[in-house]
């Protein structure tokens, strides 16, 4: 009978210790340990921000949502706005814009829209872990969409990029539904940037607000030089590792969903998680907005720390009457500009050397911090995770130049400016005609993966075989 009571103690004093580590579990947990982020990195998103809210709006002219800390839209830099008419259900709506004063050419993607069913057809279009894509693994329903955007918009942003001189950006930008749209879109172009009339990799950027979990591990890793995510501090999505189309099912019972996703990942150990290729995380750099304290009321000034997470890359949903507003795009658009505003006071007054050098002092710290990233992927035997040898832009391994796109290999040999498809006419047929526009899908084709005999581990094979065994 003691042994009984004992084991009934020892039950119930586990569970009482579970109970208190999720109750007092806040947002600001996952990046206690982060640098604070400068003014200079964070200086775009308030205004990406506003472009996003742009494309919620039915006149430019008159907007709803009023202007923020003088970020002003100018309707006559909107190059195209597309509405879902336009997208056929095929993706969320979008525009591009073209800044002048910020000298940036960009593509800004709506979140999801509760009442339009062709968005939960994106979401549940996810065939995780079917196909391998660029040594990884990704969500099927956004990559789609990704591509299908790139085959409509290609080459309006190649033109605007090629008329306005080579030092002008490429900027691509979702909220929530959009963000993966937009971080897929960036992995694609960064591998054919020819296609776009051979933009060098470090003028192409990618910002993810509230971003979903849409590419694995290694994947988000390996972009973190060109894509940065930003989560405002209880956010739910980008810490929710369950299939997204499982989240939108429930969405009459999210709070249900949340706990019981909260009470399974407790008991899932950390080197499980991130032994698993086909789990999917938010992509890039991490900037997280943190304005709410364990046990007190209200919001106060925010702070936002960065850094590329490898292990505890938001693993675990908090308990939060906020985990569903923090992923408004209106709180987030609010709390950078308010956390912008302060960092920029901060430095004014604590700024000691001069800007030229801080600038070239704050290159290499991100370049180390992406290279220390890989390196700590490759340390905790992340699946298909590659270690850099020259910087964080090249792989050294043989599967990275395996998955090299054909178009940067012939863009080495011939001009950046050729499209690829006219490059493999001069070298494959006699062909004289103009080629036509390049189909995108056909170049996401070739960065899938395809080895073995074709048959593909289940899910629970996982845990028993060599992560880097998988057949697909």
């Amino acid at each position: 009978m003691s042994v009984i009571c004992g084991a009934e103690y020892f039950v119930a004093a586990g569970c009482l210790r579970w109970l208190w580590k999720r109750c007092t579990y806040i947002g600001s947990d996952d990046s206690a340990t982060w640098p604070p982020a400068t003014a200079d990195d964070f200086e775009p998103i308030p205004h990406l921000c506003r472009l996003i809210l742009a494309v919620y709006e039915e006149d430019l002219h008159n907007p709803k949502f009023p202007p923020l800390g003088g970020y002003r839209l100018n309707p006559d830099c909107v190059i195209k706005r597309v509405t879902y008419q336009q997208t056929l259900g095929q993706a969320p709506p979008h525009l591009i814009y073209l800044d002048h004063s910020r000298r940036e050419i960009v593509l800004a993607i709506r979140g999801l829209n509760l009442r339009k069913e062709s968005d939960y057809k994106v979401l549940l279009n996810n065939r995780l872990g079917m196909q391998m894509f660029d040594g990884g693994y990704v969500h099927h329903g956004l990559l789609k969409s990704a591509g299908w955007l790139l085959n409509q918009e290609s080459e309006s942003l190649k033109r605007l990029w090629l008329e306005n001189g080579s030092c002008y950006k490429m900027v691509f930008v979702g909220h929530s539904l959009g963000s993966g749209v937009a971080a897929l879109m960036t992995v694609i172009v960064v591998n054919h940037r020819d296609m776009i009339g051979g933009i060098p990799r470090e003028l192409v950027r990618c910002f993810a607000l509230a971003p979903a979990r849409c590419m694995s591990l290694n994947l988000a890793v390996k972009y973190a030089d060109v894509i940065s995510s930003v989560v405002l501090q209880d956010d739910f999505l980008p810490r929710t590792a369950t299939p997204l189309e499982d989240i939108f099912k429930s969405i009459f019972c999210l709070p249900c969903l949340i706990f019981l996703v909260c009470l399974s990942d407790t008991f899932i150990p950390e080197g499980r998680k991130l032994r698993d290729p086909r789990r999917l995380y938010a992509p890039g750099r991490i900037y997280h907005i943190v304005e709410r304290k364990f046990c007190r009321c209200g919001r106060y000034p925010p702070e936002v720390r960065t850094a590329i997470p490898v292990d505890g890359r938001f693993e675990h949903i908090v308990l939060s009457s906020h985990a569903t507003a923090d992923h408004a795009i209106i709180w987030i658009h609010r709390e950078a500009e308010k956390a912008l505003k302060l960092m920029k006071e901060n430095s004014s007054d604590t700024m000691t050397t001069a800007p030229k050098a801080q600038k070239f002092d704050r290159l290499q710290s991100i370049e180390k911090e992406h290279k220390d990233a890989l390196e700590r992927a490759v340390s905790l035997n992340i699946p298909h995770a590659v270690s850099t040898a020259s910087g964080a832009h090249e792989s050294t391994s043989a599967s990275d130049i395996e998955d090299q796109s054909s178009a940067d290999k012939l863009a080495s040999a011939h001009s950046p400016m050729a499209p690829m498809g006219e490059t493999e006419r001069r070298n494959t047929s006699n062909a004289s005609s103009k080629p036509g526009p390049p189909n995108w899908n056909d170049l996401v084709q070739r960065m899938f993966e395809r080895t073995g005999s074709g048959k593909l581990k289940t899910r629970k094979d996982i845990g028993t075989s060599d992560s880097h065994d998988f057949n697909v």
